[in-house]
């Protein structure tokens, strides 16, 4: 039976966690109205402090069982009905005296006439932290270290931010480790204003249907919207299908939810047709040997292979004479 997705563009108040978790709490009441009802809503990476906050993120970040229990606070108090509703959503960690970009999936219940218990379902520590152009996250934050996919209510997921996506193995090691549906949180400043597209529009709509249709997953996708400092974060949320369709798309700037429903059947109807992520399970076993034997390579690149031939010295010309 299919279930609904709503994917939220939201433009937050920089380094304000209260304020952004009121809006939060707003949305889980407009949410709670629409029909159909989402059972499953998503917030876009670092959604509860803006995103460019450097040494900033100390003050915003939270542990991940103080969010939740305010995650809570903030459904009971904006929610009328008696049905539970899963979120996930981007924030600032503090975890085992680091911080992290993360991204948290949970399920939260009403007070009363809920026989379900609310509950962290899985933490998402962002892989892969962007050093270059505007950004310099691994400066003020600690990179995750795993890609793990996870069980909910509804299938089994994942969660990726931002940049995770833009190196393909995440997906994949999402994928084969089952999931079915892959969550991406993202915060997305608009760059190189070259053709009819940004560059990073351009990218994304390229990244994500490419997901989805190799892996054959519903790919979710929530953008944060605003500006933060004069860069202006690009929105365009989606839901695209397994076969890499794109079923809706969000607007570039303006807040708003979009809503999609998701049928887990059309997962294997579209497995069976391209078996992609089939022929690579079969191949796991050599790919993994592969890779393994690539990690234990000496870590060689061109400048260290410059600085070696400086230490030795030129190397001597060629004798171009010939022998008589």
């Amino acid at each position: 039976m299919p279930f609904q997705v709503a994917a939220v563009q939201l433009s937050p108040k920089k380094a304000d966690y209260a304020h952004n978790l009121g809006r939060v709490g707003e949305i889980f009441a407009q949410a709670d109205a629409m029909t159909p009802r989402p059972d499953v809503l998503v917030f876009p990476e670092t959604v509860l402090s803006g995103y460019f906050l450097e040494g900033g993120v100390r003050d915003v970040a939270r542990t991940r069982e103080n969010l939740f229990r305010d995650l809570l606070d903030q459904y009971r108090k904006h929610v009328r009905s008696d049905r539970p509703m899963d979120v996930v959503l981007g924030f600032y960690e503090l975890y085992r005296g680091n911080y992290h970009n993360a991204g948290l999936y949970a399920t939260l219940t009403p007070l009363e006439g809920c026989s379900l218990q609310p509950c962290v379902r899985h933490v998402h520590h962002k892989f892969f932290l962007p050093t270059y152009g505007v950004f310099d996250e691994k400066r003020f934050v600690s990179r995750g270290r795993t890609i793990q996919s996870f069980d909910t209510r509804f299938c089994r997921a994942a969660v990726l931010i931002c940049e995770d996506v833009w190196h393909s193995i995440t997906a994949t090691l999402a994928a084969l480790d089952g999931a079915q549906v892959i969550y991406v949180l993202s915060a997305s400043p608009g760059r190189d204003f070259v053709g009819e597209d940004l560059g990073n529009l351009a990218r994304w709509k390229r990244i994500l249907p490419e997901i989805a249709a190799e892996h054959n997953v519903w790919v979710v996708y929530s953008g944060l919207v605003g500006f933060e400092g004069g860069k202006g974060f690009t929105g365009s949320s989606c839901v695209v299908d397994p076969w890499g369709k794109v079923r809706v798309m969000g607007s570039v700037l303006g807040e708003e939810i979009i809503t999609a429903p998701l049928d887990l059947d059309e997962i294997a109807v579209a497995r069976a047709a391209s078996p992609m992520l089939a022929n690579l399970n079969s191949a796991l076993p050599d790919v993994a040997i592969a890779l393994d034997a690539l990690a234990k390579r000496p870590h060689w690149n061109r400048s260290e292979a410059f600085l070696a031939d400086d230490i030795a010295g030129p190397m001597p010309e060629p004798d171009m004479r010939q022998e008589l």
